[in-house]
């Protein structure tokens, strides 16, 4: 990436910079994956910032995240017997199953992608 640099009356040049158009919002994954890049790999964060990458590393670690998160849900759940029979029949049990598999799947995701 090459930098172009505008002078101004004070002497001191500063590059010109410009963010990219695309406007997808950050999800959550992505925002947490933003958190850590700066509390733990600033140099990593710095150096896709001035190339103008983050935020596509943000969006492409967010969709991932999702789609994972999604598919481990949903494969623990029936993995653990969370049926539409046993949602109709035990309201209780069957809610019990599916949040102890998106906690599971969360914290699968974080280790895997977020946090790495």
């Amino acid at each position: 990436m090459k930098l172009t640099y505008t002078a101004c009356k004070d002497g001191i040049l500063y590059p010109n910079l410009a963010t990219s158009h695309n406007t997808t919002p950050i999800g959550m994954w992505g925002r947490k994956r933003l958190n850590f890049l700066q509390e733990n790999r600033k140099g990593l964060c710095t150096v896709l910032k001035t190339q103008g990458k983050l935020y596509d590393h943000l969006l492409e670690i967010d969709e991932a995240a999702e789609t994972m998160f999604e598919e481990l849900t949903a494969k623990l759940a029936k993995s653990n017997g969370a049926t539409e029979m046993l949602k109709a029949t035990n309201q209780m049990q069957w809610v019990g199953i599916v949040n102890n598999a998106r906690n599971s799947a969360e914290e699968i995701v974080l280790a895997e992608l977020i946090y790495s």
